[in-house]
């Protein structure tokens, strides 16, 4: 939205855009101060940007088998401290995964030619009165 504003702004001005994009004119304001000054980013944003580049190279390093339990410890081990569900989010951001071993457990294999069970109460899940419809559905 701040790349349109700021594209329109000569025409329409700010404020008239802000109003009708529903933002507050500070919130866009804040965010242009933000980019144009990083120090006046927040600090987690700030921390963000540095943890995801160690994050992005303990997992690249470790032929990208590392999930975010193992590149936490590998970054403890470092000297970096940081929360797990931190180097989870970021990992998960990033699109980074790990590899997850073994073979997905299949429970039910459908059967594309086995007939449809009829269906008893014409999808009318209404009951006049107490006792008139009973329904169990095992599928």
């Amino acid at each position: 939205m701040k790349t349109f504003i700021d594209e329109h702004r000569g025409v329409f001005g700010v404020e008239p855009m802000c109003k009708v994009l529903q933002i507050a004119p500070s919130t866009y304001r804040a965010h242009a101060a933000r980019l144009a000054r990083p120090e006046l980013r927040p600090a987690r944003a700030r921390q963000d940007e540095v943890l995801t580049g160690h994050i992005e190279r303990i997992w690249q390093s470790n032929m990208r088998v590392y999930g975010a339990r193992k590149v936490w410890r590998q970054l403890q081990r470092e000297g970096i401290e940081v929360a797990r569900c931190t180097v989870e989010r970021l990992m998960r951001h990033q699109g980074l995964r790990g590899v997850i071993r073994g073979k997905a457990v299949r429970t039910t294999v459908a059967d594309a030619t086995a007939p449809c069970p009829a269906d008893k109460v014409k999808r009318q899940f209404r009951a006049e009165r107490p006792n008139q419809l009973w329904l169990s559905d095992f599928t």
